[in-house]
């Protein structure tokens, strides 16, 4: 990743940032979309909290698809929402975790040096990153704070999908595809807290890891189509849909729930094609195609924590890379391989 020097990246700065001798900090920073060659290891000011907010040292940074997607701009739908001739908000990243190094005058339930974790969406692959206080909980203490870095975004996704979307209740069969995933390592873990039975599918050499998350049945896909089994679901949740819509309806049980969930699709509108399909065919069927766009929530932030601090979801990291590597992260983002998580150290 390239170095330059920046006096801003969308963030508020410190009184004087951009001044001789003020405060900065290192971030990687994209000044248009593209590939992950766009981003530059920068200088740039110090964001300055408002009185809601609270400014965090980031001591780990989580990357997951979505990031990709933004950096790249594509599918172009994305630009309506994140800037439509280049990023809004120059700094990727989504997900932290840190120190607090200070908070906003209206903020009572955070301290300076606390342990936090959550999501900005002004950008998270920098040393310091300003976040609203509601976007924020305490580390569990069983937990390390790159670990914590590696949950929200992902996490959150696989709680909602399988608690307000699917509704999985004890003793439902539940099936995830791209169970070694981001959002399908901690979905197969959330599922098993639900009390389901849980099939996960992956890769040859991700058996033993999915099993170890505490599936009941693993399907490695390299060696059995799971839409040719026996076996029929309350609940799939399918992360890499890979396999046509119709073939992957078929595993459903009567009154079952698919949940659409790979992001993927072409190059203008992205999963929106497949989105409006599975919507119209649920009109005509007992079977509920469902597929959905997470939404992160301080409430359901704090259920994570008690999950994690329980011990009933552990998170997966794959690979760990430096803040000046962001780049060759996000590159490793794009394989669409990840084992777990892919978190950045700062």
């Amino acid at each position: 990743m390239g170095t330059e020097e920046s006096s801003n990246a969308g963030y508020r700065q410190v009184p004087g940032a951009s001044q001789a001798g003020a405060a900065r900090m290192r971030a990687a920073v994209q000044h248009r979309y593209g590939p992950p060659s766009v981003l530059k290891s920068s200088h740039i000011g110090i964001p300055r909290p408002g009185r809601g907010d609270v400014l965090v040292q980031v001591g780990a940074a989580s990357v997951h698809p979505g990031d990709y997607f933004v950096m790249t701009g594509k599918p172009y739908v994305l630009r309506l929402v994140f800037g439509f001739r280049r990023p809004r908000h120059g700094i990727p990243g989504r997900d932290l975790a840190g120190v607090v190094a200070a908070v906003g005058k209206d903020v009572t339930a955070l301290r300076p040096g606390e342990e936090v974790f959550g999501w900005s969406t002004a950008g998270t692959l920098a040393e310091y990153a300003c976040v609203p206080a509601d976007h924020l909980v305490p580390v569990p203490a069983n937990l390390s704070v790159l670990d914590a870095a590696a949950v929200p975004t992902s996490a959150m996704t696989a709680l909602q999908a399988l608690r307000d979307i699917a509704n999985v209740q004890p003793g439902q069969t539940v099936l995830v595809t791209g169970a070694s995933g981001g959002v399908g390592s901690f979905a197969v873990q959330i599922a098993k807290a639900f009390g389901a039975e849980v099939t996960g599918v992956c890769s040859t050499r991700n058996v033993d890891l999915v099993r170890s998350l505490g599936a009941d049945h693993v399907v490695d896909y390299t060696r059995t189509d799971f839409t040719r089994t026996e076996k029929r679901y309350d609940v799939i949740l399918d992360n890499v849909e890979a396999q046509p819509l119709a073939a992957v309806r078929r595993m459903l049980r009567p009154t079952g729930t698919l949940i659409p969930n790979s992001g993927r699709g072409g190059r203008w509108l992205g999963p929106l094609g497949r989105i409006v399909k599975a919507r119209v065919l649920s009109g005509f069927t007992r079977q509920q195609l469902r597929p959905f766009t997470s939404a992160e929530k301080h409430q359901d932030l704090l259920t994570l924590a008690d999950l994690l601090a329980t011990g009933q979801v552990t998170p997966v990291i794959d690979r760990t890379y430096p803040l000046d590597e962001a780049a060759d992260a996000l590159r490793y983002i794009g394989t669409g391989h990840t084992r777990g998580k892919v978190v950045i150290t700062v």
